[in-house]
């Protein structure tokens, strides 16, 4: 048999099986994983794809944080989750050389090319320390607060007070995709995309990065080969990825093309101009440690990692955090005082700009963003595999071959880390007894991270999220329509489904 036979012939199998599977199955109420003949636990996966978080939450808490998944056999695709704070910290921090991104991870997430995420050793210390440079720099700092407060003035706003007058639904996940995907692009490239335009126009490349979110999410419980065949034969969610891969070089390409013409004819270049596109030509001109493709195609893979690290994550994460404000408006009420306090602003007054130092000041808000990314942390799940078999704090043995999955989510979820109130949302618990901000070891509290890979953008990330939630929270009402049907993606980057319906009431004339 050749290789479609043999896809083919597995399909088959696992139609005729799922059938037979789907019937008895439902009946069950256990959590735990059936193990079929032949398909094993992949059936439990796929019934529950719709519910995939929770599904995963409920596995782990019995099984106390720690299950070893068997796929299907003869298709490589068993996976080790953990989610065991001792875990966690040992494999992002104590023995961290022994879990890098590695060849699986780079099979997987093909499309992030030479980037920062998807690299490891000497390249991987270039990108950090390049990009650390940049976004701790003071001319960074107030470029960011400048681009941030004139999308809101210019995007944002007229936006929220035309649907308001209009007294018409609107999808707030939508506008906040757009406003960070604007932000980021323009800090990055220089480029306004203005997709946070009046008409909300609709752009191929900012929408492609949903679906290829979640085709790299179902790439990591198909078998490759399977997979694969998708890719030969262009079909499915491997379909929807290429037309992705294909979007964002169509949009990033001639967005770096047009910098570096602007640089070629630039007799004198300033300090704060194009930090970006600077940095990394000279990273990959100094870099010598294998081939890193065109510097056009490097320039890509760069500004579409960091493009990916600035865009959905922040929109989700304040997507979510006005979905529990509906439903804890003793929170929202908390976070409009602290903000008219903190920042002297009368309540009929129109909040229109504050600083990065000033945001300081809104200790009960930060706490509030905490409390979100805790129940529903942007990144859902890290992928490592180890270089050398090991034996990790559990116990657990784990070989070169152990496909490890970290779900951040189901951590935020365990009574044993946070209590038997894990499941409410109480700012208060990130602020400490002197009234400052209560901090939490990252191996515990792992939304950005841990170890050496933490994210470069915490910083950046909560100024962003302050200042978009203060501005609407006090000149706005935002009410959800339907909040019990309000569901996360099954993808890694954890969103709303089907977006997030809201009405909006201003609070002022």
């Amino acid at each position: 048999m050749d290789f479609l036979e043999y896809s083919l012939l597995f399909l088959l199998i696992f139609c005729s099986t799922y059938s037979i599977w789907f019937i008895i199955y439902r009946r069950t109420k256990t959590s735990a994983p059936t193990n079929w003949p032949i398909l094993r636990e992949l059936p439990g996966v796929i019934g529950n794809l719709h519910r995939g978080h929770a599904y995963m939450t409920e596995v782990l808490i019995e099984y106390g944080g720690t299950y070893d998944f068997k796929g299907p056999i003869f298709t490589n695709v068993d996976m080790f989750f953990t989610c065991d704070p001792a875990n966690i910290h040992y494999i992002f921090s104590k023995n961290f050389s022994n879990y890098p991104k590695g060849p699986e991870f780079r099979k997987i997430f093909d499309m992030l090319g030479n980037g920062i995420f998807n690299v490891d050793h000497e390249l991987w210390e270039l990108h950090r320390r390049t990009t650390m440079s940049i976004m701790s720099h003071a001319k960074f700092q107030m470029l960011l607060e400048k681009t941030m407060w004139d999308i809101i003035e210019k995007g944002l706003k007229p936006i929220l007070d035309a649907f308001a007058k209009q007294g018409k639904t609107l999808d707030l996940q939508d506008v906040l995709q757009r406003f960070t995907f604007d932000s980021i692009t323009r800090l990055l490239l220089d480029h306004d995309p203005k997709s946070l335009s009046m008409d909300l126009p609709y752009l191929p490349y900012e929408k492609a990065f949903g679906d290829a979110l979640d085709a790299l999410l179902h790439r990591h419980i198909t078998p490759q080969r399977l997979w694969k065949l998708q890719q030969w034969l262009r079909i499915g969610k491997e379909k929807k990825l290429m037309h992705a891969c294909e979007a964002f070089d169509q949009f990033i390409y001639p967005c770096i093309a047009r910098k570096q013409e602007e640089l070629m004819h630039k007799s004198r270049i300033k300090e704060e101009e194009f930090a970006f596109l600077n940095a990394y030509i000279k990273v990959y001109n100094q870099w010598n440690g294998g081939d890193l493709g065109t510097l056009q195609t490097f320039l890509r893979d760069t500004f579409l990692n960091l493009m990916l690290a600035g865009k959905d994550t922040t929109s989700a994460a304040l997507t979510w955090f006005f979905v529990l404000l509906a439903k804890n408006p003793l929170v929202e009420k908390k976070i409009r005082e602290e903000i008219q306090q903190q920042l002297h602003v009368k309540e009929d007054e129109n909040l229109k700009f504050f600083t990065k130092e000033e945001s300081r000041k809104l200790i009960y808000l930060h706490g509030a963003l905490c409390e979100t990314l805790r129940l529903y942390p942007s990144v859902s799940l890290e992928h490592k595999v180890p270089l050398d078999h090991d034996i990790l704090p559990t116990g657990h043995r784990v070989s070169p071959k152990t496909r490890m999955i970290l779900p951040f989510y189901v951590m935020g979820r365990m009574e044993t880390l946070w209590g038997k109130d894990c499941l409410e949302f109480k700012p208060e618990r990130w602020i400490s007894e002197r009234g400052g901000i209560k901090h939490e070891p990252s191996f515990k509290f792992p939304a950005f991270n841990a170890g050496p890979r933490t994210c470069l953008g915490k910083e950046m990330a909560f100024i962003q999220m302050k200042i978009v939630a203060a501005t609407i929270i006090h000149n706005y009402n935002i009410q959800v329509v339907e909040p019990q049907n309000v569901y996360p993606t099954t993808s890694i980057i954890m969103q709303v489904k089907n977006g997030l319906m809201v009405k909006v009431v201003k609070r002022y004339n």
